[in-house]
């Protein structure tokens, strides 16, 4: 009896042991290619764009013209094009439309873009927000360009979407209307509007290829809270010191700046909310 005893109390005690040692499993999240996975800052062979690392903060962009929307997110809507087949025209009149500049509503508090809703099997963080009905689904992200990969994810991952897959990159007037005719949003002049707005702004310049080894330093816009100086013929950091109170060490740091060199038409940060509250 008193074998049985401690054999017993062998057994749950390992038994207590493994459960100890076994892992929770959670669902996966979205996973994006970020430069930190790719030190040399170049695009892989598929023509990812590499995104931003996920902070864990949410981080919006400032956008003040239709051509500074453009500018921030042209390139890339050019490498999604390239990796998914989406043209850039597309993705960029709808970026245009659905989030209103990335000042409507929707886009401020959620980095959402493209108004896509949470449908089932989404993972990810969202928000609440008044469209169609009141208080839908909508997916959020930490950072703008995180809507921009999730959006081609989207329409190449569903079935009613795969007959636009079968136009031209550059025919950009059927993918309007098949975005259209397969539900993407219930405004009977959807396709309309996008069209419009890729002839008023000629975003079908974008429709075409692109090279493999362009960076991201050149398209990440500047957050919100920054003063942003336009190099005029004559500035030097030591005027721009003066004219905004910063000193010109202060200049070059926040610019990543190693030279005193300025070049005309330069964007120069002068401002921060660091400095500003310092």
């Amino acid at each position: 009896m008193m074998k049985r005893l401690v054999l017993f109390s062998i057994l749950g005690t390992m038994l207590i042991g493994c459960k100890a040692k076994k892992r929770t499993t959670y669902p996966n999240r979205l996973k994006y290619k970020t430069l930190e996975e790719r030190p040399d800052n170049t695009y892989d062979s598929q023509g990812l764009y590499p995104l931003p690392k996920d902070t864990g903060k949410f981080q919006r962009f400032s956008i003040g013209s239709v051509g500074e929307y453009i500018e921030t997110f042209s390139e890339i809507a050019q490498y999604e094009m390239k990796a998914y087949g989406i043209p850039a025209s597309i993705t960029l009149a709808q970026g245009l439309l659905e989030s209103g500049l990335g000042r409507g509503e929707l886009a401020v508090k959620t980095n959402n873009h493209f108004g896509v809703k949470c449908h089932k099997g989404w993972q990810g963080d969202y928000d609440f927000h008044d469209d169609d009905e009141k208080g839908e689904c909508f997916r959020k992200y930490n950072h703008p360009m995180y809507s921009y990969r999730d959006h081609s994810e989207f329409l190449s991952s569903r079935a009613r979407y795969a007959f636009l897959f079968d136009y031209g990159s550059t025919d950009y007037k059927r993918w309007a209307k098949g975005l259209r005719q397969a539900g993407y949003a219930t405004d009977h002049r959807y396709s309309q509007k996008l069209i419009h707005l890729i002839e008023k702004y000629r975003l079908y310049r974008f429709d075409k290829d692109v090279g493999p080894n362009n960076t991201i330093a050149s398209r990440d816009p500047k957050p919100i809270g920054n003063k942003v100086h336009v190099v005029q013929k004559g500035d030097t950091l030591y005027s721009l010191s003066k004219r905004y109170s910063i000193s010109v060490d202060e200049i070059k740091r926040i610019n990543n700046m190693d030279s005193n060199h300025l070049d005309i038409g330069q964007e120069i940060l002068v401002q921060t909310k660091s400095t500003k509250e310092e």
